[in-house]
């Protein structure tokens, strides 16, 4: 299992039905709305990077109003666990 956080930027005033959006995705664990340059905080986790991509980028950056994403891939060695 791989566990990627994903930054995502989306246009004012669009930020909750973003985040509602998100969160139907199975393999987000988690989706957090934030101040500052993001607008959402998403966690991953799935099988391994090609299905995190695919996530990404067939996924989160097709729903409306989502301008950019940045994502943050942890380290397997340094997971924490």
């Amino acid at each position: 299992m791989e566990t990627a956080y994903v930054l995502v930027k989306s246009i004012m005033a669009h930020e909750m039905e973003v985040m509602h959006e998100i969160l139907k995705i199975d393999q987000v664990k988690e989706a957090k709305g934030t101040f500052g340059v993001y607008d959402i905080f998403v966690k991953i986790e799935a099988k391994n990077s090609q299905e995190i991509e695919d996530i990404i980028t067939k996924q989160i950056r097709k729903i409306p109003n989502v301008t950019s994403t940045t994502t943050l891939s942890v380290i397997p060695e340094q997971d924490g666990k």
